[in-house]
């Protein structure tokens, strides 16, 4: 069968268990075996057992429960308040000062989780409920939310990352560097937004509504207190890696370990929170490795058959030169991110396109900044973006999917800009981690 054509079969074969509410990894797994089994007969389940091994055993993928593990705890014990109403403190009194307090404590929740859905609906449930009580406009409210949710699988320590790391074998260290200088660069481009759209329409962003107006100077120290050994935390999880320290498995692990001291520390500690926590994080991690699981057979299967000569020959038809390539894959991805999660995209699109991109002259790590960036933006884009959908689950009942189409255009429109500038300004990406770690 002409490579072509199985992959028109196995996208058709996609998109209908998909539109049928499958299971996404079991799904992908037996998509994978029974288009193979019709093509090369047993043989193709030979693949089964060698990427249970590569893949439910790789020492990077350990990390992955543990950072989960570390957002669950962070959140649960209520660490999230004190970073909020602690940036809250620190900006003072400027118009929109809450929104900007929401786009750096949601980006900074949206890491300890690592995933956007979960990220976005955790900072949701923290932060949309005050921006409404304090009179700012929902579609602002709205905004924010998803801008600094969403931005979270871009700040490290990152799932997405690691997994792009683990597939391409690339080095975790890099990407958290490299991830840094964009993600700093959009959350300027954020604030800067809403200071200028607050300024122009004033009604958007009352100003002095919160309760940090009325604290005494004790209450305002441990609030500052309290954000601060919280923050202290994400850099020391982030710092463990980047310096050699500490494995990303092992700095997870620091991460849990100080997320169960800071509950204490703040008093905070319950073995109800606990319990909770290592529950709602199996879930997660189980659902997370059944897609990895069926993901990898899938993209395993895909690459035996020559999907990476096909995708190289079609972009050498096309006569492009070398980021025109770069830009054709970035449209690929967008589109994929209308109908599959983050994680999906990395597994299938990351074996797939990175040796294209080394063959390109490019750094692997570029790339994958370049893969979260498109997905985070993939994800939050109407109509069909999936990430809309959870932000519609944990808004009141008056807002409907319009005003969140309308409230997240402008900030998607910010993060493309990001993209298009890390995609024609390579060294703006690859600086820090080749000024760190050489």
């Amino acid at each position: 069968m002409e490579i072509e054509v199985l992959t028109g079969i196995l996208l058709l074969c996609i998109l209908v268990s998909f539109a049928l509410g499958a299971p996404v990894g079991l799904a992908l797994g037996g998509i994978a075996m029974a288009v193979g089994y019709s093509t090369w007969g047993e043989g193709i389940f030979n693949i089964v057992p060698s990427t249970f091994e590569s893949t439910l055993f790789s020492f990077v993928l350990l990390a992955i429960p543990l950072y989960i593990y570390m957002g669950q705890l962070l959140t649960r014990s209520g660490i999230g308040d004190a970073m909020f109403n602690a940036s809250q403190l620190i900006i003072g009194r400027v118009r929109g000062s809450l929104a900007i307090s929401v786009v750096g404590v949601c980006s900074m929740i949206g890491a300890m989780v690592g995933i956007i859905g979960a990220g976005i609906m955790t900072s949701g449930s923290i932060a949309l409920k005050p921006m409404l009580q304090r009179g700012y406009d929902k579609r602002l409210a709205l905004g924010v939310i998803m801008a600094g949710g969403g931005l979270g699988i871009l700040i490290p320590p990152s799932v997405p990352m690691i997994m792009f790391a683990a597939t391409t074998q690339n080095s975790v260290g890099r990407m958290f560097m490299a991830a840094l200088v964009p993600a700093v660069v959009t959350i300027f481009m954020l604030v800067a937004y809403i200071v200028v759209s607050c300024k122009l329409n004033p009604e958007r962003a009352p100003l002095g509504t919160g309760q940090e107006a009325t604290m005494t100077q004790k209450e305002k120290m441990r609030t500052l207190r309290d954000g601060l050994f919280s923050v202290l935390l994400i850099f020391a999880v982030l710092g463990s890696i980047i310096s050699g320290m500490a494995t990303p498995t092992e700095s997870g692990a620091i991460g849990v370990v100080g997320a169960v001291l800071l509950a204490f520390f703040f008093k905070r500690f319950r073995f109800g929170m606990f319990r909770a926590a290592g529950m709602e994080t199996a879930m997660l991690v189980s659902v997370a490795m059944w897609i990895i699981m069926g993901a990898t057979l899938f993209s395993n299967f895909h690459l035996l058959m020559g999907v990476q000569d096909m995708v190289a020959g079609f972009t050498e038809d096309l006569g492009l030169p070398p980021l025109g390539v770069i830009i054709v894959l970035q449209l690929i991805m967008l589109l994929l991110g209308f109908i599959i999660d983050e994680f999906i995209i990395v597994l299938m699109c990351a074996p797939l396109f990175t040796p294209i991109v080394v063959e390109l002259g490019y750094d692997p790590i570029w790339f994958g900044i370049l893969m979260i960036l498109n997905i985070e933006i993939a994800v939050q884009t109407p109509p069909y973006g999936f990430a809309l959908f959870y932000l519609k689950g944990i808004a009141p009942p008056g807002v409907t999917m319009l005003d969140i189409y309308k409230s997240v255009t402008p900030f998607v429109l910010i993060k493309l800009s990001v993209l298009i500038l890390c995609m024609l300004f390579p060294e703006a990406v690859m600086w820090l981690p080749n000024k760190v770690m050489g």
